[in-house]
Parts: structure tokens; C-alpha cells; sequence
């Protein structure tokens, strides 16, 4: 009898190299991040996260985040969907710079997009004398984070769009329905989980980024100031306990929007097995 020969080695050794690795990278940072929130105590991290200006930060970055995520949730998956169901020139440049977000320097990206949306760039300008300012406001923060969360949302949609035939919108027009319906009624529940994921993902490096914001937010106390500026704040202050504890509370809010899209999934890949 054959063996049944496998590509990597047997299971434990390949288990135990994996779980090292993740250990070390991942498992161990976050372990001694929470320690070192324990070691501040319940009192001083709860005075921490409910500072009037910490909260306002926080309450920045998730509003922020929250509008970068949805408005990549709809642009994001019109550009999947233009990759994948339609050939002109240039589609593969285009979907080649998709990725450009994640192999450019966040600071390169903030500074390049504050000098195009000040008072006197290039697409500010004209927005300026129509009353509308972009850099130092939220909005400039807005528009920092759709630049740098677009791939997730993309990237997430594109695979399930290139799998899903074109037979079932060819059956939609046939019956009369109308492109609106047929996204909503065929596309969106085929591409729903896969959505969500992008949001999610979006979201959370959103609440996370600091690079491309820093220069287009303003930094302006209870108005611009974003949570991670928070962190990096009272650490210069040398507040090794108020940075930790603020790191600890947004590195919660992220894992539990992962756990929660985590178990979802599971959920529909047992329901469409189960069907």
C-alpha cells in the first residue's frame, strides 16, 4: 500500500511550528500588553478610559473609522466588481495599485494627501472657496482612512465575485427584474459574508492607524485628536500606564469584531453545508 505522502511534515511537528510562530509574534506582544495594563489596576485603568479627552479621541476614531468602513463597504465593492466582470485596458494596472495602500508608508500617504487637501492643493482648493475644508477636520481623517482601509474591502469581495456565475444575474434580467433587485436579491446574499469581513478588517486597522492621520487630522484636542495620537501622547508624557491601558481597550474593541465576524462565518459555512 501507498503512503499518503503530505507536502509539509506530519501533524504535530507542523502544529507545534505554527503555534511557536504565532505564539511569538502574535500571542506573547499581546499577553505582555495586557500584563502590563493588570499592573495599573482596575481603578487607573478605568480613570484612563474615561478621561473627558481620551474619550473624545476614542470617540473620534470610532466615528471616523465607523464612515471610512462604509463608504469602502459600497465604492469597494463597485471596484471588485468592475475587475472582475468587465476587461479594458488598464484593468490590471488598476487592480495592481489597489494594493499600493499597504506598500506605501502611512506617513508618505498622510503627507502626500494633506498637501493635496489643504486650503491651497490641488483638489482642497477648489474646495476651500466652495466652503468645504478637508485637511485639519475630521473629514481629512475620513478620507486618510478610506485611502489606507480600501484593499481590505476589496480584496475580501473580489475572490467570491469571481466565483459566483453569471448565470444567476442572466436569470434576473430574464425574469424582468431590474439591476437594483438583482444585486440586492442574487449578488448581495452571495457576497454578504464576505462584505462584512472587509468591514470588519477595514474598521478595525481604522481605529488602529496613526501614520496617514497625524498629518491631515490637525491633532486639535476634543475635535481631531485620534485615540492611537492618544497613545503615542502619554507615552512622550512618559504615562507608560494610561498608553497601555488605551492600547488595551482598542486592542479589545478589534478582537472582539474579529471574533464576532469569526463565529458568523462558521455559522453560514455550516448552514450552506448543512443545505
Amino acid at each position: 500500500m501507498s503512503r499518503n505522502r503530505r507536502a509539509l511534515p506530519g501533524f504535530g511537528l507542523s502544529f507545534g511550528v505554527t503555534m511557536s510562530y504565532v505564539g511569538f509574534i502574535v500571542l506573547i506582544p499581546m499577553f505582555s500588553l495586557t500584563l502590563q495594563a493588570v499592573d495599573v489596576g482596575f481603578g487607573g485603568f478605568w480613570r484612563t478610559v474615561t478621561d473627558p479627552r481620551i474619550l473624545a479621541s476614542c470617540k473620534v476614531s470610532l466615528q471616523c473609522s465607523l464612515a471610512a468602513a462604509l463608504i469602502n463597504s459600497v465604492f469597494g465593492t463597485m471596484l471588485a466588481w468592475v475587475l472582475v466582470r468587465y476587461r479594458f485596458p488598464g484593468r490590471r494596472l488598476i487592480d495592481s495599485l489597489v494594493e499600493l495602500p499597504f506598500a506605501l508608508p502611512t506617513a508618505v500617504a498622510g503627507i502626500a494627501l494633506t498637501a493635496l487637501t489643504v486650503d491651497k492643493g490641488w483638489i482642497g482648493g477648489p474646495l476651500a472657496t466652495l466652503g468645504l475644508r478637508v485637511a485639519y477636520t475630521r473629514l481629512g481623517i475620513v478620507v486618510a482612512l478610506v485611502f489606507i482601509t480600501l484593499p481590505f474591502v476589496v480584496r475580501a469581495v473580489q475572490p467570491v465575485l469571481e466565483q459566483l456565475p453569471k448565470d444567476y444575474e442572466e436569470a434576473g434580467r430574464l425574469l424582468g427584474a431590474k439591476p437594483g433587485r438583482i444585486f440586492l436579491r442574487v449578488i448581495l446574499p452571495e457576497i454578504k459574508l464576505a462584505l462584512l469581513t472587509g468591514f470588519s478588517l477595514a474598521f478595525a486597522r481604522g481605529l488602529g492607524e496613526y501614520g496617514s492621520v497625524i498629518f491631515i487630522a490637525g491633532n486639535k484636542p476634543y475635535q481631531t485628536e485620534t485615540a492611537p495620537l492618544m497613545i503615542v501622547t502619554r507615552l512622550e508624557e512618559f504615562l507608560y500606564g494610561e498608553a497601555t491601558a488605551l492600547a488595551v481597550a482598542l486592542l479589545a474593541v478589534s478582537f472582539i469584531m474579529m471574533f464576532f465576524i469569526n463565529r458568523l462565518q462558521i455559522r453560514a459555512a455550516a448552514f450552506a453545508g448543512e443545505r
